[in-house]
C-alpha cells in the first residue's frame, strides 16, 4: 500500500514542475492525464471494453489493417510469446482488435485489460504505452511505475505506432509484460522488435493501397526501406510512405496535382524533348526486349513497319 501511495505522490509531484514536463514525455502524459483528463494516480482501473457489437464494428472497420498485420503478429508471437509477453494490436482509437499471447498467460492478462475488446487510451487509462503512442505519433516504452495509475505499475509495456498509406496514424502495436526481471535494456530490444514489425505492416498496407502500382525506394530518406514511392504506368506518383513525404516534402495536394517520379526524386531535370525522346526509346527498348531482338515481331506488336522501326532505332542509336 505505502508503494503505490508513494507513487501517486511522486506523480502529483512530478506534474506541478514545469521542468519536469518539459523535459519528459512521460511527465507530460501525467499531465495530460490529471488536467486534460481529471484522471487521478491512486484510482484503482481498469480499461473500458467494449461489447461484443461494438468490438465487431470496429474490427470491420480495420478488416485491412488485421489483414495486412496477421503474419507479422503470429510472427512476433513466435519469438516473444513464450518469454511471459502479450500482444496487442489496436486501431487509433486504442481498441484492441488482436491479441496474442501463450495460453498460460491469458488469466493475467484479462485481469489487467490486455484482451480484445478493451480501450488503451490515455483518457481511459492514463498513461500506458498503447495511448500514449497514438497521443505523441511514435514509438514510446513505459516501465512499471512510468504507468500513470498504480493499479498498472506492475506492467511493462512497448508500444510502435502504425500508419497508413497517407503516412496517417493508423494503429498501435504493443508488446506488454509483468515479468519482474524485464529491465530497460530487455525493454529497448522488444521495443526494436515492436518498431521493426510495425514497419512491416505499414509497408503491408501501403502495397495493398495501391496494388498493380510499381515501388520505387526513395534513397535520399534517413530510412530508405520505409520510405517508398507508388508510381503508375505513366511514372507519376500514386502514393508515398510518411518516411517518403518527409524525405522529399510530399503532401497530398502534390500527389493528387499529378507528380512525376523524376520530380519528386528531384533527379536531373531535362526539357521536354528530351523527356518525349527518352519516352520513345523506352517504348521501342521494352518491344524489342519482348520479342527478344526480334524486329519484326518488335514492330508488329508497335504497330508499325519493320522499316519504320528500323528508322527509329538508327535515329535513336539502338542498332
Amino acid at each position: 500500500m505505502g508503494e503505490l501511495t508513494a507513487h501517486a505522490e511522486h506523480v502529483y509531484t512530478c506534474t506541478q514542475r514545469d521542468s519536469a514536463v518539459a523535459n519528459s514525455s512521460i511527465v507530460a502524459s501525467w499531465r495530460r492525464c490529471i488536467a486534460m483528463h481529471r484522471l487521478a494516480p491512486e484510482q484503482i482501473r481498469v480499461s473500458l471494453r467494449l461489447s461484443g457489437e461494438e468490438l465487431k464494428s470496429a474490427r470491420q472497420a480495420s478488416e485491412n489493417l488485421i489483414a495486412d498485420a496477421l503474419s507479422e503478429l503470429d510472427r512476433l508471437c513466435a519469438t516473444v510469446g513464450k518469454s511471459g509477453c502479450c500482444l496487442i494490436l489496436t486501431d487509433s482509437n486504442g481498441v484492441a482488435l488482436e491479441r496474442r499471447g501463450v495460453a498460460g498467460d491469458d488469466k493475467h492478462f484479462h485481469e489487467l485489460g490486455l484482451w480484445t475488446g478493451s480501450v488503451w487510451t490515455e483518457a481511459s487509462i492514463g498513461t500506458n504505452g498503447i495511448g500514449t503512442a497514438i497521443a505523441d505519433g511514435r514509438s514510446v516504452t513505459i516501465l512499471r511505475d512510468q504507468h500513470f495509475f498504480c493499479s498498472n505499475i506492475t506492467l511493462s509495456c512497448t508500444t510502435a505506432p502504425i500508419r497508413d498509406h497517407r503516412g496517417q496514424l493508423a494503429a498501435a502495436l504493443d508488446i506488454s509484460t509483468c515479468r519482474d526481471d524485464v529491465n530497460e535494456v530487455t525493454l529497448g530490444i522488444l521495443g526494436q522488435m515492436a518498431r521493426d514489425a510495425a514497419l512491416r505492416i505499414e509497408i503491408n498496407l501501403f502495397r495493398s493501397a495501391f496494388a498493380g502500382a510499381r515501388f520505387l525506394m526513395v534513397p535520399a530518406a534517413s530510412n530508405p526501406t520505409a520510405a517508398l514511392l507508388a508510381v503508375d504506368r505513366h511514372d507519376l506518383v500514386l502514393g508515398a510512405t510518411r518516411a517518403a513525404r518527409l524525405a522529399l516534402k510530399l503532401d497530398d495536394s502534390r500527389i493528387a496535382a499529378g507528380l512525376p517520379a523524376a520530380d519528386a526524386l528531384q533527379e536531373q531535370s531535362i526539357s521536354a524533348n528530351e523527356d518525349l525522346v527518352d519516352a520513345e526509346r523506352a517504348a521501342l527498348l521494352r518491344a524489342l526486349s519482348r520479342s527478344s531482338g526480334n524486329v519484326s515481331q518488335a514492330a508488329v506488336a508497335l504497330g508499325i513497319s519493320r522499316a519504320t522501326l528500323h528508322r527509329k532505332m538508327k535515329r535513336l542509336n539502338l542498332h
